[in-house]
């Protein structure tokens, strides 16, 4: 029988690979948008990891969601000197989330407050995501843009405090093959992945339509 993590991993595949090739992150990561699509996207950014580590220190004694509370992939602190980076001292005052990222946000934010396995499900889909692809991410931007190596604008990125990524991320798949559930609450967990790939999609696709590649 596969493990918890290959089960999830497997399952997402298809909706990983949906998200990775959006039409907008192609274009970001081809160079044929500017700063600013790259901006507005690190804004939509803030408001799923606010959803996401809002309630992080209550949820770090959940004896389901606990053990993936972990301080060194918290984000939100390096979000903000990227967004200040981008958008100025005043940036709090200008953010605006697009209609698929409040959705996506609330969706985050109630598995936060009601359900410990779907938050699970979206901490596993973003965190893992950051350590993997988005450092292909990190590295074009920096290159596109002209952004400090591992400097602001791209810290959202750099995870100074995990010193091998690839240990880490064997490690936090070690965690998910531990989680205590029936096989029912583990599917509900998968289908929730999956949701969450899905409402990132949703993300990119907005932001597709706002930055299309003729504009």
């Amino acid at each position: 029988m596969d493990s918890f993590s290959t089960v999830i991993r497997t399952a997402t595949h298809e909706a990983h690979v949906e998200a990775e090739t959006s039409t907008f992150m192609s274009d970001l990561l081809g160079g044929r948008l500017g700063v600013a699509a790259y901006a507005r996207y690190t804004e939509q950014l803030w408001f799923v990891y606010e959803a996401l580590e809002a309630d992080a220190a209550r949820l770090a004694s959940d004896p389901v969601a606990g053990p993936f509370i972990q301080p060194e992939l918290l984000r939100l602190g390096s979000l903000a000197r990227d967004l200040e980076h981008l958008r100025g001292p005043d940036w709090r005052d200008t953010l605006s989330p697009l209609p698929a990222t409040t959705a996506y946000a609330a969706r985050v934010r109630e598995c936060a407050e009601r359900w410990p396995g779907g938050y699970i499900a979206h901490h596993y889909t973003r965190y893992l995501g950051d350590l993997s692809g988005g450092q292909i991410i990190r590295d074009k931007a920096e290159k596109t843009w002209g952004f400090a190596r591992k400097g602001d604008g791209v810290r959202f990125y750099v995870f100074d405090e995990v010193a091998n990524p690839a240990a880490f991320k064997r490690a936090y798949r070690r965690l998910l093959d531990t989680v205590t559930a029936d096989e029912l609450e583990k599917q509900r967990i998968v289908s929730e992945c999956k949701k969450a790939f899905a409402l990132n999609s949703a993300v990119f696709r907005s932001l597709g339509e706002e930055f299309p590649l003729s504009a």
